[in-house]
């Protein structure tokens, strides 16, 4: 379906024109009208799929018309990290080209000019606020922001700020919103809590799934199967053989995430690492050298993981088996979005993995290639995931580096 039709004010069409934006895609399809019909939504879509556009579009569209109040806040977008703020920001800023509408920015980890700009802005009654839960309380606390006008309320990847533990913040946020405020919830994926929050904060929702939960054919994936010590030994043999460029290695452990990225450059490789220990100004920077190449092997953690928006990334290397399969396909989608379209992804599974390897398997419908581990790294485990799992029951994963 083409933007045209899809009942959009000649203006927001004009800039969407400018910017080359013609197709809409399956998320926008079937949100956008939904949003200007003023209804709540909650929404299950994975980055990269025009999300963004998906629920800025209409907003702006609606703030266009000049029926909203002049120095107020009337819509707030809520995010889990600066990187996906500042992302949103960025789009919002092309999407306003040809119409009167304002947006402001505010996160945390800034400095005190960073700081006076954003409650500036505040001040002012930006028509649209993007936020982080903590700063955007801060604000509030300190009576910087008025939310009484606000019309538009959006959780942006809903699924990470309950895991980053801001389901109080948002409920703050919340409480504070006039009853009339429409509602809207984007999650990658629709877990349990999710689920309690949207009966929580939506009113008679509409449900909009994009059933892209299945990587892209032109992703290689591969997995090891072998023992929590012989992982980054498999790992060293991989980047000796052949140099690593554009690689990026998950764990959902901070712990690991060091250990990897402190073993691997006393080996000399470029590597950089994302955890949520680091400094803004330090995850900025880290992204900046990727991006740029000066930094060959990223090691990230899930939910720092987030804001990685990068084409050619050509290996993916699962260091441990992520939380959930949708996981799983979030991670490994980062891979194959360059121009040639083709990526590889590697899993590494110990034996109290395979339980959870095996989920992800039958969540696929396909079996994963096993790489044979090399006979010089000693004997490792048969998979045999329902043996493992009646086994080992919940047994804590291994720290071993």
């Amino acid at each position: 379906m083409r933007f045209d039709e899809l009942n959009l004010e000649d203006a927001i069409l004009d800039g969407l024109d400018a910017m080359n934006f013609q197709e809409a895609t399956p998320v926008q399809e079937q949100t956008i009208p939904v949003i200007l019909e003023g209804k709540d939504l909650i929404a299950c879509a994975q980055t990269g799929t025009g999300k963004t556009a998906a629920y800025v579009l209409p907003i702006i569209n609606e703030l266009s018309k000049g029926n909203h109040p002049e120095n107020s806040v009337n819509a707030v977008i809520m995010a889990p990290t600066r990187e996906l703020a500042l992302q949103i920001d960025q789009q919002i800023e092309g999407f306003t080209y040809y119409v009167p509408v304002s947006a402001v920015a505010v996160y945390g980890g800034t400095d005190g000019v960073a700081w006076e700009q954003q409650r500036r802005g505040l001040e002012m009654g930006a028509d649209i606020v993007i936020a982080t839960p903590g700063r955007l309380l801060s604000y509030m606390k300190l009576g910087v922001v008025d939310l009484s006008s606000v019309s538009f309320f959006v959780l942006d990847e809903a699924d990470r700020m309950l895991d980053m533990g801001f389901y109080d913040d948002i409920m703050q946020v919340y409480k504070q919103l006039p009853p009339t405020c429409q509602t809207v919830m984007f999650s990658a994926t629709m877990p349990p809590k999710i689920k309690t929050l949207a009966n929580h904060i939506l009113k008679n929702p509409e449900e909009v799934e994009i059933a892209i939960s299945r990587p892209r054919e032109s992703i290689m994936q591969t997995a090891y199967i072998c023992y929590d010590a012989q992982k980054i030994k498999i790992i060293d043999d991989l980047f000796s053989t052949s140099h690593p460029q554009r690689v990026i290695i998950f764990s959902s452990s901070k712990l690991n995430v060091k250990d990897l990225a402190k073993t691997l450059k006393r080996q000399n490789f470029n590597v950089g690492e994302m955890h949520s220990d680091l400094e803004q100004s330090k995850r900025e920077e880290v992204m900046k050298d990727f991006k740029n190449g000066k930094i060959d092997v990223l090691v990230a953690t899930d939910v720092v993981a987030r804001g990685i928006d990068i084409n050619d990334i050509r290996l993916v290397i699962n260091f441990d088996i992520p939380h959930d399969p949708e996981d799983y396909v979030h991670r490994i989608g980062r891979t194959a979005r360059g121009t040639d379209g083709e990526g590889l992804a590697i899993t590494f599974v110990a034996p109290e993995e395979q339980a959870a390897f095996k989920k992800i398997e039958d969540f696929l419908g396909k079996t994963i290639y096993k790489i044979p581990v090399d006979p010089k790294f000693g004997a490792v485990p048969d998979y045999v995931p329902d043996v493992t799992q009646k086994k080992r029951g919940r047994k804590p994963k291994s720290h071993h580096k």
